[in-house]
């Protein structure tokens, strides 16, 4: 394990999705990352995706820290169980605690909210706001079409390759833990801090 990764932020759906292999890959990386023994950050939900990886880490005795938008606590859908809940007053502050909490990001399938952390997030590692690994889990080509996109984007001259490079693709949690325990170095090397999203 790469001692630098101490916690994972998972961006997911608090939906449950259609397919009984997005509920499988969420239980398999909660367990998956407590036994490489790191902590999870989380959107703080009790429902859908989000629900199955607090429950089945914190079963296993995990650490996991949840941060939620007052409006989202007032709908009662939050974990009552967590090791810590952070209330926050928007979803850009939620984003914002989360990468602060964390020293890796994942994200598996979910809906608009996580397309919106997923890119967040990249966009801060190519502007060099952070250098922490950004790993995608892509269940059953979930993210195919996604993945296809950027690539055309890079294609097209939009996207440089070394910013598409920073976010990691695997198929499995074990490739998933792979990428982790890669740590931080090669986000770091393949970050580039100030340079635009479009090629010049």
């Amino acid at each position: 394990m790469s001692d630098s990764i101490k916690r994972v932020c998972i961006f997911c759906g608090s939906s449950p999705g259609a397919r009984p292999s997005y509920a499988k890959a969420a239980i398999d990386l909660a367990r998956a990352l407590g036994d490489s023994g790191r902590g999870i950050v989380y959107g703080g939900s009790s429902t859908g995706l989000m629900g199955r990886i607090a429950d089945t880490a914190l079963d296993a005795g995990g650490e996991v820290i949840g941060v939620i938008p007052t409006s989202l606590f007032e709908r009662e859908i939050a974990h009552e169980h967590l090791t810590e809940l952070h209330q926050v007053a928007t979803m850009l502050e939620r984003k914002e605690r989360m990468a602060e909490l964390s020293d890796a990001f994942v994200t598996i399938p979910g809906g608009l909210g996580t397309m919106d952390e997923l890119f967040e997030v990249l966009t801060w590692g190519l502007l060099g706001i952070h250098h922490k690994p950004m790993v995608l889990l892509d269940v059953d080509g979930y993210y195919g079409q996604l993945l296809g996109f950027l690539d055309h984007a890079v294609g097209e001259g939009f996207i440089r390759p070394e910013h598409r490079a920073l976010l990691r693709v695997a198929s499995d949690v074990p490739g998933v833990i792979a990428a982790l325990d890669a740590g931080v170095s090669a986000a770091a090397a393949a970050a580039a801090p100030t340079e635009p999203l479009a090629s010049p």
